[in-house]
């Protein structure tokens, strides 16, 4: 009998304990319709759309007391009480990826997020790449038994229909709006295809234009929310077409609230400001194609707030806002402003309390995650860097402990894994389980890989062409590669070139081999054998074997140099 993964073992105990029935969920502040729509309006009509995106399992706050959705309520609920006294109306739209990102999360499946958002009234959400980091039964229970809105997105189809809803239109008064889902089409690469093998991708942009003339004619205002990334000017390098393009493309989009690329959509060369602002101030939306692109940053740092009037055809913004939720100065530090010029955090100007119904609901899957992820595992003397900007753009330690516990635990003679499936760093001093399963969130299997010489040279020449930034940034142990304009000037394995009679073995994630974040496809290969062994128990076991791990040992060094 094989022994269950650590994973494992704690996944059957939360299937358990998640069988109770579950507490009844809020229902939808707006109600849909599909009927044409009314006269043109005459008297204005105050709209306020708030958003938030790219959640990743943060129901609960973190240790430094910020965000959560028991404090997140409590400001939507504000924001609601006031809009209605001064006559106006509301939509709260999610941008998708509410799945993956915290371990207390991922072993309850998410079920406290989803029923988090449900009883803080979200009125519909577009559907994530990370919402198919769950089997289909699973992804199911989350739309049809946890969510009170609607999952949205025109461009995902299983067995040749759409596979959720493409649209849904709310009355808000004699106003209509079209809130239009859209998914990015690299979710395509992303997916685990034996887990949704009929389920397909198509242009999200192709989507829109097909569905824009029907929206128009049942709508006053239209709205894409999407799960696509908003990359400036439209430069998105590797990655698909995202907001940019999506509004440059598609005549008669409104408003895009955007997801998926993690940042705070506030240009100019300014910070953010905890107050509202006019548009072309200090900080505004992006705008292009006469649509207003918005994002709001990540994990529920950040509600965003977007006021509109609609009269006689016009929907114009009169005030946009990112209202940090509870960052602390110390977290946010002096808020810097990103390359590209969008914001990043900002401390809060206020202490926004938690809802206590909202605690009530999420405190028994709090205690319940946080059980199971406090056991020790080892200590670190520094911290191995698994930062977003850090681990897509350059080899870091982290990326070599973890291809080095690969190595040691497959006996390969080098490792891989994508810079996207590392989600966080580990911390110096004690390491837990739960600062484990952070790093390494989805549960990818190992799999080792006999290539020849001249197979494997051609692999990792196709490894440097992933462009830095990218979730499909390689980190890599056992080998040195020089990369010259984009030309691979060295290639040495273990310190030696490789010779291409020759036979080595390869060890890398079941993801990876799969095609993952368009890696050439292994998982065909005569030569691959899948281990069944998890990769976060990999690390766990490798780290445990040491009384201290050592940052020193595991400096990536000159792994990959570009020039």
């Amino acid at each position: 009998m094989k022994t269950l993964s650590v994973m494992r073992v704690v996944l059957i105990a939360f299937a358990v304990a998640g069988c109770a029935a579950a507490p009844p969920i809020s229902q939808p502040i707006s109600q849909p319709i599909i009927q044409p729509i009314n006269q043109p309006i005459d008297q204005p009509i105050h709209v306020t759309i708030l958003h938030t995106n790219d959640h990743h399992g943060r129901f609960w706050k973190d240790q430094d007391g910020e965000y959560g959705l028991a404090a997140r309520k409590t400001l939507i609920d504000r924001i609601r009480a006031e809009v209605r006294a001064n006559g106006g109306y509301t939509l709260l739209l999610d941008a998708g990826d509410v799945n993956t990102g915290m371990p207390e999360s991922d072993l309850q499946n998410a079920e406290p997020d989803f029923k988090g958002m449900s009883l803080a009234g979200y009125d519909a959400m577009a559907v994530g790449n990370h919402e198919f980091d769950k089997a289909l039964p699973v992804l199911k229970r989350q739309q049809t038994e946890w969510s009170s809105f609607p999952w949205l997105s025109a461009n995902i189809y299983q067995d040749g229909r759409r596979m959720f809803e493409p649209y849904r239109i709310f009355q808000l008064g004699p106003l209509h709006i079209a809130v239009m889902g859209l998914t990015t089409d690299d979710t395509a690469k992303m997916v685990s295809r034996d887990k949704f093998p009929d389920v397909s991708f198509h242009s999200p942009i192709a989507e829109a234009q097909q569905l824009l003339p029907t929206l128009r004619q049942q709508a006053d205002v239209v709205i894409a929310t999407t799960h696509m990334g908003h990359y400036t000017d439209g430069k998105h390098g590797v990655n698909a077409p995202g907001d940019v393009e999506l509004a440059r493309a598609v005549n008669g989009i409104d408003l895009v609230v955007g997801g998926h690329s993690h940042n705070t959509v506030c240009m100019l060369q300014e910070n953010i400001r905890n107050e509202a602002y006019e548009p072309g101030g200090p900080c505004a939306p992006d705008r292009q194609n006469g649509a207003w692109i918005v994002q709001a940053g990540e994990w529920g740092k950040f509600v965003g707030r977007a006021d509109f009037d609609y009269r006689a055809g016009a929907f114009t913004l009169v005030r946009y806002t990112l209202i940090p939720v509870n960052l602390t100065k110390n977290a946010a530090a002096t808020a810097a402003t990103a390359a590209d010029g969008s914001a990043t955090e900002r401390p809060a100007a206020e202490r926004i309390p938690e809802n206590s119904e909202m605690l009530k609901l999420l405190q028994p899957f709090e205690d319940r995650g946080s059980a199971g992820m406090a056991a020790t595992v080892g200590h670190s003397d520094g911290k191995f860097n698994g930062d977003r900007a850090s681990v897509r753009s350059r080899p870091t330690n982290l990326g070599t402990l973890i291809t080095s516990a690969i190595m040691d635990k497959t006996h390969a003679d080098l490792a891989l894994v994508s810079a996207g499936g590392i989600r966080d760093s580990l911390p110096a001093g004690r390491l837990t389980l739960g600062d484990i399963l952070k790093a390494q969130p989805f549960g990818n299997e190992i799999v080792v890989v006999s290539l020849s010489g001249a197979e494997l040279d051609a692999y990792l020449r196709a490894t440097a062409k992933m462009t830095p930034g990218s979730g499909a940034f390689p980190q890599l142990s056992g080998v040195r590669m020089r990369i010259e304009s984009g030309t691979v000037t060295q290639l040495l394995l273990n310190g030696h070139p490789i010779e291409p009679g020759k036979t080595y073995r390869i060890a890398t994630t079941s993801f990876t081999a799969r095609g993952g974040d368009g890696y050439p496809v292994l998982s065909t290969h005569a030569g691959f054998v899948n281990t069944g062994l998890v990769d976060a128990d990999v690390l766990r076991e490798f780290i445990g074997k040491r009384d201290m791990l050592h940052v020193d040992e595991f400096d990536p060094a000159d792994n990959i140099v570009r020039r």
